[in-house]
């Protein structure tokens, strides 16, 4: 009598995945200037893993160069919170003074504590205004592409338009 056993399944859990490191071996042999991107990678991971999640947020993107954090804030007036740009750093600050008062909750949900939020803003990218309205607050950004910066046509020459001008500067020294 024969007995073959059926191979089982193997399942992955999500906590099995966690990657920390990222290969851009790749991304360098054709690219300028980006090596920069792997220690910034690794700051967002590291700051994702830490994060707790409160106050929840919205990143929209409104148009091709505008957005919107949007951050729920209930219970925080405009005094408890504050925006920072610091570089690239928007960090945003919510802090809430003691409660000396004794109160017996049946039921908490409503967060009330402190909170720090770090956002890490991309290049030519600048806070625009800020608003905080029914326990939202709402922060506009625009990304603002210095004329230097914008695509632009290159004129393509012949030899001829140099030899003319290296002659041209031969004639005015001699």
């Amino acid at each position: 009598m024969e007995v073959r056993c059926k191979p089982k399944p193997i399942l992955l859990q999500s906590e099995d995945m966690t990657m920390t490191r990222f290969d851009f071996s790749p991304l360098y042999r054709t690219t300028v200037g980006f090596d920069h991107l792997s220690s910034l990678l690794d700051t967002v991971a590291r700051n994702d893993n830490a994060g707790t999640g409160y106050p929840p947020y919205n990143i929209e993107l409104l148009d091709k160069d505008s957005y919107r954090i949007t951050m729920a804030v209930a219970g925080f007036g405009e005094a408890d919170l504050s925006i920072q740009v610091e570089g690239e750093d928007l960090t945003v600050r919510g802090r809430k003074p003691e409660d000396n008062q004794e109160r017996k909750f049946l039921h908490q949900g409503i967060g009330a504590r402190s909170f720090e939020r770090r956002f890490r803003l991309a290049d030519h990218v600048r806070v625009n205004d800020a608003r905080l309205e029914n326990g939202l607050l709402h922060i506009e950004l625009l990304r603002e592409i210095p004329e230097a910066m914008k695509p632009r046509t290159i004129p393509i020459g012949s030899g001829k338009l140099i030899e003319d001008e290296a002659a041209a500067k031969r004639g005015k020294a001699g």
